[in-house]
């Protein structure tokens, strides 16, 4: 079987204002040599942090420049964005930051403390009738002492997103011994960049040869991203009936969640 197409749904390649590509020039080159590797697909997913939240000035600068960067880029380029974890946004409806054209949406495990915060958010996220995305849990300092939390998050029926420089041993040896254990563990979804500007930027062919020189073409599910197009998870509707009933049914309310105190 030939090489997949490979689609990456975590990158900052759009200027946004936080620590990805600075200009429409350096996110260009990033989408063009993502392209020249491999990549058919790729989703600009710019930070919503506590302290860089999505306000509507800052959504419309990243849409302008977005639409500027998208017929630049030599690929298919969507919009989506990474949460960041946080108590305001048990009050919006997160549908608002899926990844374009699916009902996805990414959020970050945070990389010191704040797993409770994760669980609430993403909870939150299936009751506005999306699948969470979880990313890079393999950098977080929880799940690195406490690997087990991987398999909650996959048990769950979300979806762990590995970063490819992770596998590649660029963000030290426990995150390498993480992310390959979740590869060999089938409980990586997603294998994707994470790519921010020229000093890291959005490749996947070198985690690909080593991902398919390990398990086969078993790579191929993690890098087609065919993970964002299945539909729900019937581990989480296992996991909670009610919340799988709630997300059928076509007027049910966006419910709040209180964050554990």
């Amino acid at each position: 079987m030939a090489r997949p197409a490979f689609v990456d749904c975590h990158t900052h390649v759009c200027p946004s204002g936080d620590d990805g590509a600075s200009s429409l020039a350096e996110g260009a080159v990033l989408c063009r040599e993502a392209a020249r590797r491999g990549t058919a697909i790729l989703f600009a997913t710019p930070h919503v942090w506590p302290h860089l939240p999505l306000t509507a000035q800052r959504e419309e600068r990243i849409r302008l420049a977005f639409a500027e960067l998208a017929p630049l880029a030599e690929l298919e380029l969507r919009l989506g964005y990474e949460l960041t974890p946080t108590r305001p946004l048990l009050e919006e409806d997160l549908r608002r930051y899926a990844l374009g054209g699916t009902n996805r949406v990414l959020i970050e495990v945070p990389f010191w403390v704040g797993y409770d915060d994760l669980l609430s958010v993403a909870e939150h996220a299936e009751d506005c009738r999306l699948r969470p995305v979880i990313a890079h849990p393999e950098r977080a300092e929880e799940v690195l002492a406490r690997p087990e939390l991987a398999r909650e998050l996959h048990d769950r029926g979300w979806i762990l997103q590995v970063n490819a420089s992770s596998l590649l041993g660029r963000h030290g040896l426990g995150s390498r011994e993480l992310g390959w254990n979740l590869v060999d563990g089938r409980l990586a979804g997603l294998v994707a960049s994470d790519g921010h500007r020229q000093a890291r930027p959005p490749h996947l062919d070198e985690a690909y040869a080593l991902v398919h020189a390990r398990v086969g073409e078993e790579a191929n599910r993690l890098f087609d991203g065919s993970a964002l197009l299945s539909g729900a998870s019937s581990e989480s509707a296992a996991a909670d009936p009610d919340r799988a009933n709630r997300a059928k049914t076509p007027d049910a309310p966006l419910c709040g969640r209180a964050l554990p105190s």
